[in-house]
């Protein structure tokens, strides 16, 4: 609030016959810093409802690609490190670490993980393998919807030699034998070969299965084909009923 002032308005709603009094709806907490800070006057936006529901109900997380981006941006348009710390009261390592975040990262591999989670640990061990095998983590990360230091790291350590950019000293091997490595790089690609498998099978058996599912309700709003199968196939009944009753595929439908 010191370094930008205030971005987004306090929402205020006139109070029922008085006059210049109003109840604040939404910014309780920019409020108080402004008050904290000694200042006398801010801008507000005037409600015509006694509703603060609508207001801010929705936080979009910014991932963390984005926000390295953001912070080249600003630098880029002259405003220093120290102020962007200020301003996002965070320490000035933390904006140099994301401004560093994707030096030795391939595009392709950034442009899978634009939209991801992945942390500033996660990319700093992901440089240490070579472009190839960045794109090939990056995919299985999206695959798995698994993005955590600790998973990027095993992959990392699973990856052949010939694939790691100073070979097996950019490895974090510690505790590990000869066998358990050769058995987890065996695992983790059996794991990445299926995983995408799966995740391009998914989209189609998902909408197949929605559609069957549709079909079948219909018939079993039927109340004839109902009581032909509540008298000679009760079992075949039960199951249909918990398909039609599914909740995640009525979600889908919507």
């Amino acid at each position: 609030m010191r370094e930008l002032g205030l971005i987004e308005p306090l929402v205020v709603y006139p109070q029922a016959k008085t006059d210049g009094y109003f109840i604040l709806l939404d910014g309780h907490i920019r409020y108080m810093i402004l008050k904290a800070i000694g200042q006398p006057t801010v801008k507000c936006l005037v409600a015509t409802d006694d509703e603060a529901f609508t207001y801010n109900h929705k936080v979009n997380r910014l991932p963390p690609v984005q926000e390295h981006y953001m912070i080249l941006r600003a630098l880029k348009h002259g405003v220093s490190e120290a102020r962007l710390a200020r301003a996002l009261n965070v320490d000035i390592n933390n904006i140099r670490q994301k401004r560093d975040m994707l030096d030795g990262i391939c595009s392709e591999a950034v442009q899978i993980l634009k939209d991801r989670h992945a942390t500033v640990p996660a990319f700093r061990e992901l440089r240490k393998v070579k472009p190839m095998r960045q794109i090939e983590i990056a995919e299985i990360m999206c695959a798995t919807n698994h993005a955590s230091v600790g998973y990027v790291k095993c992959l990392v350590a699973t990856t052949p030699p010939e694939q790691m950019v100073d070979g097996e000293q950019g490895k974090d091997l510690r505790g590990l034998m000869a066998d358990d490595i050769a058995r987890m790089e065996h695992e983790t690609e059996s794991l990445g070969r299926e995983f995408k498998l799966i995740e391009e099978s998914h989209g189609k058996n998902t909408l197949n299965l929605v559609l069957v599912v549709g079909y079948l309700r219909k018939l079993l709003e039927n109340a004839r084909i109902g009581r032909y199968f509540s008298q000679h196939h009760p079992e075949i009944l039960v199951e249909f009923q918990k398909l039609v009753e599914s909740r995640s595929l009525a979600d889908s439908q919507t």
